[in-house]
């Protein structure tokens, strides 16, 4: 492990690491994602074999690293400078994004469909982590490697890695091999999860505001709903994707 000190907020790699926190587009042109924090970056260092390069505040002790990753280190103003986080932890840290792999659904996967925001995402890939749950991410969901998503995972990312594709894959894909796709939807002919054999289904979550898309509604075998309150209108896309897979499981 080789060890460098940069003191010029100017430096490439500093401003490498910002843009990679900022900018989905260019994460995905450099094969790279950025994240920020001591924890997580011992979850990485566990688990992650595309863990790079790190950058630690002077002073802040790091986890055992392998020996191929490179470190910088930092004056805390410029890890100030450097971190999204209102009181930064000392460690920002870089990794290569997985590699492209062909995206199945297997019974009892998790469908997100344009989940948009990055906590929501992240709390349900750290559920379905701990759950042991596929996940596929549909058409407009946040980035599962920007910073936020992969903070709310709490390093989930890093050991179970969400497969993506379009709604007409899903769909191509559950008609091929015959899994009964179910979609959650506050309606009149939904039927109470815990009636559902979910664990030989595949189940679509949707948007925090708009639901399940009308294209997966209309083609779904069927709909489900979460038993609740007459006086709750709706539930928090995390907690009910919670609530899902933990039905899945039983």
């Amino acid at each position: 492990m080789s060890e460098t000190v940069i003191t010029s907020r100017h430096n490439p790699l500093l401003v490498h690491v910002k843009k990679l926190q900022s900018s989905r587009s260019y994460r995905r042109k450099c094969g790279e994602f950025a994240a920020d924090g001591t924890k997580l970056l011992e979850e990485a260092a566990r688990w992650y074999p595309g863990l790079h390069t790190v950058i630690a505040q002077e002073g802040i002790a790091l986890c055992t690293l392998p020996g191929t990753v490179r470190v910088a280190r930092v004056p805390e103003s410029i890890m100030r400078d450097i971190s999204l986080m209102d009181t930064p932890q000392g460690a920002l840290f870089i990794c290569r994004l997985p590699e492209d792999r062909t995206a199945e659904i297997a019974p009892g996967s998790l469908l997100l469909d344009g989940v948009q925001d990055p906590g929501n995402l992240g709390t349900i890939l750290r559920t379905a982590d701990a759950l042991d749950v596929p996940v596929v991410l549909l058409d407009g969901c946040a980035d599962a490697y920007s910073a936020k998503t992969v903070r709310a995972s709490m390093g989930a990312v890093f050991r179970t890695q969400p497969a993506s594709m379009t709604r007409e894959q899903a769909l191509a894909c559950c008609r091929e091999k015959k899994i009964v796709l179910l979609a959650t939807a506050m309606s009149d002919d939904a039927v109470d999860l815990r009636t559902a054999p979910l664990a030989r289904c595949a189940v679509v979550i949707g948007s925090e505001g708009q639901g399940v898309s009308h294209e997966l509604l209309a083609q779904a075998d069927g709909k489900i709903v979460i038993p609740m309150s007459a006086r709750c209108e709706s539930l928090n896309a995390a907690v009910a994707a919670s609530i899902v897979m933990w039905q899945m499981k039983r």
